[in-house]
């Protein structure tokens, strides 16, 4: 993928005259109306520019991209900054500075409940039991999402790999990528990104999806192109509240789609998640203290006369 510090688009202002002829018409194209682009087929595409589908995929691969798709994701991923930025930043007046915080407690819980009914109410079952029974027989899952989606990965991956799952979380974009590119049939790769726009985890799951993978995007908007490029896409409602932005509210909702995948794993290789759970507790019992412990009371201060 292009790495340059301008984007692919300032790429192509300043590559794009130099390209050869028919090339260069889809850079035209393309700078013309980004927005539109980013929705467009390889078809719609040629037939704009005046160019084949062939010459299409060529001047995708030109630009370092495995094919068209690919390039179509790069090009929505940096026109849609602009509106993740006003979505992120769009912070309602719920809450105020003052407010009590027995009051504060009552919306951040309405808003949370809300946001996991409203997830659960949109979950394909059959979708999860798809997915759930990919990751009981893989033979490799990769987790991948940053910010506060990194915290429901990192969950994730902890919860599967206590069930002797083959699963790893990534942190780091290239080692995820790499990780992505050794993945092949039989295996999972699961990105999450709550505006599903997030370049890294976008690319992470299309290299995963080049490469054969089941790959499940879990996003709070269905037509982004973190969606486009996965098999399966899982939906997140959020209900954003006063100084918390909806980024950082979508993690209940990840949360509840994870938890259900995870269980759903855990029905389909019951006796060996049983034997795991059994050891894990037994391996980390003699580092908790007993029930009964007996309460350790502070002397009291004497007043000086």
């Amino acid at each position: 993928m292009t790495g340059e510090s301008g984007g692919l688009l300032g790429r192509l202002r300043i590559e794009g005259p130099g390209m050869p002829e028919a090339l260069a018409r889809i850079a035209e194209t393309i700078l013309a109306d980004p927005e539109t682009t980013a929705h467009l087929s390889i078809v719609d595409l040629a037939e704009r520019s005046g160019t084949s589908t062939a010459t299409v995929t060529r001047f995708s691969r030109t630009l370092g991209f495995r094919g068209y798709a690919n390039l179509r994701v790069a090009v929505a991923t940096e026109t849609g900054r602009a509106e993740q930025a006003r979505w992120d930043t769009d912070i309602s007046g719920d809450i105020a500075p003052g407010d009590a915080l027995t009051d504060v407690l009552g919306v951040v819980t309405a808003a949370d409940t809300r946001a996991i009914q409203d997830t659960a109410a949109g979950i394909d079952v059959a979708a999860v039991e798809r997915v759930a029974g990919a990751i009981a027989a893989a033979g490799r899952v990769e987790i991948f999402g940053l910010g506060s989606s990194g915290t429901s990965a990192r969950e994730m991956a902890f919860r599967l790999e206590r069930i002797r799952v083959p699963v790893w979380h990534r942190t780091d974009s290239h080692t995820a990528l790499t990780n992505a590119a050794l993945l092949g049939p039989g295996d999972v790769a699961i990105g999450l990104s709550h505006s599903g726009r997030t370049r890294e985890v976008i690319e992470t799951l299309a290299e995963a999806a080049d490469h054969g993978a089941l790959t499940v995007a879990v996003t709070s908007f269905s037509r982004s192109p973190l969606a486009e490029v996965a098999d399966v896409v899982f939906s997140t409602v959020v209900q954003e509240t006063t100084f918390r932005l909806a980024a950082l509210s979508s993690v209940h909702s990840q949360l509840l789609i994870l938890d259900l995948i995870y269980v759903a794993v855990a029905q389909r290789t019951y006796e060996r998640t049983a034997e795991a759970l059994e050891l894990t507790v037994r391996a980390v019992e003699a580092h908790r203290l007993p029930e009964k412990s007996p309460t350790r009371r502070r002397p009291r201060r004497q007043n000086p006369s």
